[in-house]
Parts: structure tokens; C-alpha cells; sequence
């Protein structure tokens, strides 16, 4: 019976040092996750409920004052439209390329590791560099892209302030940041399934391209919902891209405007952040309802081994 007590006692002690260095190690991730995350949010929240009173200076309680006149407001449903089309163009564009290039480098290749770090280049420079070096490329009078139209007899494109193209050209280079970032994580997918099944299939005589729609695809799906799910949401965020492109005065803005673009406007330009917060509220309940709908649907497609 002691000896039984005492097993119990070693046995509840090597738990708790388990418990208590786990908790240790992802204390600090826990921390900053409700610091920068979760206690902002409720702070937003609050603040939907005010209005900024004259010249910034304290807040005035107006219930849901700013939710009725963002709904009556047509600039946020053209940006809700904007951010959704922005969305739509980027994902399913990027989702291809980063699985093109993913399989193509997981094959034996000369180089490999160097064409690996050229497409992961981009997720590692800053934005706003990023963005400065593509509003060259896209520039009207002396832009490299419209110089190589012009090789091809094409006229120039006002890619920035044209309202018809301006969405594409801020999509250009959403794509052009997200796809290296996408085909790492995919990569890392592809890598995972066992060899044994594409030997297999091979001494059945399955194609390539049979194996890939019934061996790469349904084994890599865990990696591409999750790739799917956190492109969306990043791709709904989009600010610095549009930020740094599209002026205010630019024909273009109406076009291009997305919700946390509207947000930061109202919020700090025109110093109303009562109702800049029920604007990215309003972002994050339609991020909510995507995500919802995400989840709920993967169980259809996705296959966890």
C-alpha cells in the first residue's frame, strides 16, 4: 500500500513539473497574445460605442450611433465589396502558384535550395519596400512594365490610377508577397507524404498527374485548409499595399479602398475612432463568419491520416 502511495506521488509530481514547464514555455506567447490581441479587441468594442469628441478629446457615449450610419454608409460597402474581390483575386491565384512551384521543387533539382529562398524572398522584405519598388514598375511615364508593352506595340496603362485596373495592380503584388510564404508551408506538406505511395501507384501504372489529384492532393489537404483559412484572413487585412499605392485624391481610391484602409482614415485622419473601431469590427465579424464557414466545410474535403 506505501509503496503503491508513494508511485502515486512520483507519478502526480512528474505531471506537474510536465504542466508547469509547458505552461512556462508557452507563457510568453499566452502573454503577449492577450496584450496585443485579445484585450484590444474588447477595447475596440468599447470604443464602437463613442464618438471622438472635438478635436479628438474625450469620448462620447452614442450606443449604436456608428453601426446605423456605417450600415447607411455606401464608401463601406464599396470597400467591403473592394476587400472581398481583393480576397477572391489573390487566394485562389496564390493557392496555384505556391502548389506549382511547391511540386515542381519537390522533385530532384539542380539548385533547389537556391530557387527555394528566391521565393521566399518577398514574405521577408518589409511592405513598404516592396510596395515603393512596384509603384516604379507600374508607373505611367516611366515605368519598366509599360516599357515592355511598348516593345510589344501595346500602349501604356495607368495601373495606379485608372479605377478599372488599380484592384489588379495592388492583387499583382499581394500575390507577388503571399506565393513564396504559401508554397514553404506547402512544401513542408508535400514532403510529409510517404514515397511508398507514389511507388505503388507507379508500379500500378498511375500517371503523374493521376497521382497527383489522388495521392498529392487529398494527403496535402490539412496544409492547404490551413494555408487557405490564413490566406484569407490576411488577404481581408490588406492595408499597406493600398496605403502606399492609392492616394486619397487618387481617381482610383473609391476602387481600391478596403476596410482597414477606411478604418485608418476615419480613425486618425479624420480623428473619429468610435466609428473607425465599429468599421473594423464590422471586418472582424465578416473574417468570423468566413472562418465559421471555412471550418464547417472542410469537413468535406479534407482528409486527416
Amino acid at each position: 500500500m506505501l509503496r503503491h502511495t508513494l508511485k502515486k506521488r512520483k507519478y502526480t509530481k512528474i505531471i506537474y513539473n510536465e504542466w508547469r514547464w509547458g505552461y512556462g514555455m508557452a507563457a510568453p506567447t499566452i502573454i503577449g497574445l492577450i496584450i496585443l490581441n485579445i484585450i484590444p479587441i474588447f477595447q475596440t468594442i468599447y470604443l464602437s460605442f463613442f464618438k471622438s469628441g472635438d478635436f479628438g478629446k474625450g469620448n462620447i457615449f452614442v450606443g449604436f450611433e456608428n453601426y446605423i450610419k456605417m450600415f447607411h454608409d455606401p464608401q463601406v460597402w464599396g470597400a467591403t465589396l473592394n476587400t472581398i474581390l481583393y480576397t477572391m483575386i489573390v487566394v485562389p491565384v496564390t493557392l496555384i502558384l505556391a502548389m506549382i512551384f511547391a511540386v515542381l521543387l519537390n522533385r530532384k533539382m539542380r539548385g533547389k535550395q537556391i530557387y527555394r529562398a528566391i521565393y521566399f524572398i518577398p514574405m521577408a522584405a518589409a511592405p513598404a519596400a516592396i510596395t515603393m519598388v512596384w509603384k516604379w514598375l507600374f508607373n505611367n511615364n516611366f515605368g519598366l512594365i509599360n516599357k515592355l508593352l511598348s516593345v510589344f506595340g501595346l500602349g501604356a496603362v495607368d495601373w495606379i490610377n485608372d479605377p478599372n485596373v488599380a484592384l489588379i495592380s495592388v492583387a499583382i503584388i499581394g500575390i507577388w508577397s503571399l506565393v513564396g510564404y504559401n508554397m514553404v508551408l506547402l512544401l513542408a506538406g508535400l514532403q510529409e507524404i510517404p514515397k511508398s505511395y507514389y511507388e505503388a501507384s507507379s508500379i500500378d501504372g498511375a500517371k503523374p498527374l493521376r497521382q497527383f489529384f489522388f495521392i498529392t492532393l487529398p494527403l496535402i489537404s490539412p496544409t492547404l485548409f490551413f494555408v487557405i483559412v490564413t490566406s484569407v484572413i490576411q488577404t481581408m487585412q490588406v492595408f499597406d499595399v493600398i496605403y502606399m499605392m492609392v492616394d486619397v485624391t487618387s481617381p482610383a481610391y473609391d476602387r481600391v479602398v478596403s476596410l482597414v484602409y477606411l478604418f485608418y482614415n476615419n480613425s486618425f485622419k479624420y480623428s473619429n475612432k468610435g466609428y473607425g473601431s465599429a468599421i473594423v469590427i464590422f471586418l472582424l465579424a465578416i473574417i468570423m463568419i468566413i472562418t465559421a464557414s471555412q471550418l464547417k466545410v472542410q469537413k468535406k474535403w479534407v482528409n486527416y491520416m
